[in-house]
């Protein structure tokens, strides 16, 4: 558990470097979500105070966008596409499957610390469907695939 004196500190220093900034609250969640690997709900409060917002629009902005994170995530973060191309190639047999293997839903940590996420678009579309994990590209990912690329984890 962090600290929120800690939190509230770091918070206002990544505050102080957005200073001035239109359209801050994006630049600002990811430069909190990149100190702590998440957004910790202690920084909220502070944000939408700096930026005279309120909090729950804070709360909205950040749950809206899928790349950030409420919890730490796991040792490796496994990324599915959800996009169209993608789902017409096959990809919700894929996340189904991936789902399944790891035993957690969209957001969710296996207890092997891989955190499954959806993310809308990687690019690849013509080599759907594609998957990032630990940031790197793969396409054509099948269950064979995801089996493999979740072994080689161990």
């Amino acid at each position: 558990m962090l600290d929120s004196a800690e939190v509230s500190t770091r918070v206002e220093e990544i505050l102080a470097e957005h200073a001035g900034m239109e359209g801050a609250l994006l630049p600002i969640l990811h430069a909190v979500q990149a100190a702590y690997g998440y957004v910790p709900q202690d920084a909220l409060p502070i944000i939408a105070r700096a930026l005279n917002i309120s909090r729950a629009e804070a709360h909205g902005v950040m749950s809206f966008y899928h790349d950030f994170r409420e919890e730490p995530a796991g040792r490796h973060v496994l990324k599915l596409c959800r996009a169209e191309s993608c789902q017409s190639m096959g990809a919700d047999r894929v996340a189904a499957h991936t789902q399944k293997a790891l035993g957690v839903d969209w957001h969710g940590t296996s207890k092997s610390s891989v955190t499954l996420e959806p993310i809308f678009c990687l690019g690849l579309c013509a080599c759907g469907p594609a998957a990032m994990i630990n940031g790197k590209l793969v396409g054509r990912v099948d269950e064979a695939r995801i089996d493999a690329l979740l072994e080689g984890l161990k």
